[in-house]
């Protein structure tokens, strides 16, 4: 039996932005934030026929939803800027930024095309940037907003999508300015790091079928030290929880990364110094030597290093 809810329409009166929204985890985020009363602007540039942004729009309008379509890309500044626009000028403001947007091009770095490296790179962090870039003078306007970005536990190293994952955490690392920079005027911005199988996905799978050999001899370590995570890991799991922070619940929550997938949620610690050593005078290269290499590096030792898989080609 489903909970019963307290909060029936949490987002009534807000305006949102789902970027990537024709399908996957986009797809699912935009058609709950409708669900919530929220009138929403669906953006998707239309790479996938049947799957574009107009096809959500009807799916929410279908349903009872107000919502308008956006195919410009978010990797330009100006189609970023179009984008905010269109919100502005078809429901009069923006509450909620959801950056889902994203694409492929994995490839071990020592291969890595240029062409790869900057299509990746300006999708993910770029239109990240340029979106809010032009939703916070917005939402400054209004004193009040929401935006949540799409890391990935890629982010904590990924073989063979160097450009994925350094976009990636890049997204994170600009969500915790974003909330440093925003706060003040009642801005939030939180990252999630979401699992979830969608079409996406699935061609990603195709396409890393060659490293499959690297990530088994990697084993626990080929996706950060996290690996694998069982159950059922669907869209509509990571939308309940990006729902969620887009609404009053978590008003307080600013600056912070979060892991969903499947029936797990969770808080990802923020980085600090785990080893700390101060030596009067500073460092030399005989002090690092000795004293240092024992007490800071210690015990750490090359995980990565396999050598029976040696110099193998991929």
């Amino acid at each position: 039996m489903a909970e019963a809810s307290q909060h029936e329409k949490r987002l009534a009166g807000k305006v949102a932005i789902v970027t990537g929204a024709g399908r996957g985890i986009g797809r699912e985020e935009a058609m709950l934030l409708a669900a919530q009363s929220a009138r929403v602007v669906v953006n998707d540039v239309g790479r996938h026929p049947g799957e574009t942004a107009q096809d959500v729009v009807d799916r929410i309008r279908e349903a009872g939803g107000e919502a308008e379509a956006n195919t410009d890309s978010v990797a330009a500044m100006d189609g970023a800027a179009r984008l905010i626009d269109t919100a502005i000028a078809k429901f009069g403001r923006l509450d909620i930024l959801v950056n889902n947007a994203g694409v492929i091009g994995p490839s071990e770095i020592s291969a890595m095309s240029e062409e790869d490296w900057d299509k990746v790179i300006a999708v993910h962090l770029k239109g990240t940037f340029a979106t809010i870039r032009h939703a916070s003078p917005v939402m400054k306007r209004q004193r009040a907003g929401v935006i949540i970005n799409t890391g990935s536990e890629s982010g904590l190293g990924h073989p063979a999508m160097g450009n994925y994952s350094a976009a990636k955490e890049g997204i994170v690392g600009l969500t915790r300015t974003a909330a440093r920079e925003l706060g003040r005027f009642g801005i939030r911005c939180n990252a999630i790091r979401p699992r979830a199988i969608t079409e996406g996905t699935s061609e990603y799978f195709e396409r890393f079928r060659r490293w499959q050999p690297l990530a088994d001899a990697l084993g626990r370590f080929y996706l950060g030290a996290r690996g694998h995570v069982g159950g059922e890991i669907r869209p509509a799991a990571v939308a309940t929880m990006v729902v969620w922070l887009c609404s009053e619940a978590a008003a307080n929550v600013n600056g912070r990364t979060f892991y969903v997938g499947g029936d797990e949620i969770g808080l990802w610690s923020e980085p600090e110094l785990t080893r700390s050593l101060t030596r009067e005078g500073g460092w030399t290269l005989d002090s690092l030597d000795s004293f240092a290499r024992e007490r800071l590096i210690g015990d750490l030792t090359n995980d990565f290093l396999i050598p029976e898989f040696g110099d193998r080609e991929l």
